[in-house]
């Protein structure tokens, strides 16, 4: 379950299938509902249990990132494995999305990048 960890930033505790594709989502849908005005907080999924990434969980990505990117947002995958970022390196995504080791230094990241954020 994605869990608003301040005003601006959501973070999502990923597990294998079949929760993953629901919590993605649950994550998409809360973005592309979200009206012009209504805050889009920045997303940070921690992939630390996940073992592996099917062609539609790859499509979910692509499309929170997308829409995340439209409103100015961040999304990071944090403790992604071996083996799941072994399936992003050989589709090349691992040019597209951003990654830290874990969720700390991804949740430092995006307040050192956009340390004004939270006054939004």
């Amino acid at each position: 379950m994605a869990i608003d960890w301040s005003d601006n930033i959501v973070i999502a505790n990923l597990a294998d299938e079949p929760a993953l594709s629901d919590e993605l989502s649950m994550i998409c849908e809360r973005v592309e509902t979200a009206g012009e005005r209504d805050p889009i907080p920045h997303a940070v999924l921690d992939f630390h249990e996940v073992s592996y990434v099917n062609s539609s969980n790859i499509a979910q990505l692509l499309r929170l990132r997308k829409n995340l990117d439209a409103r100015n947002r961040q999304l990071i995958l944090a403790g992604v494995s071996d083996e799941v970022m072994s399936v992003l390196v050989v589709t090349g995504l691992n040019k597209v999305f951003t990654f830290t080791p874990d969720m700390l230094t991804a949740i430092a990241s995006i307040q050192i990048a956009d340390p004004g954020d939270d006054e939004d």
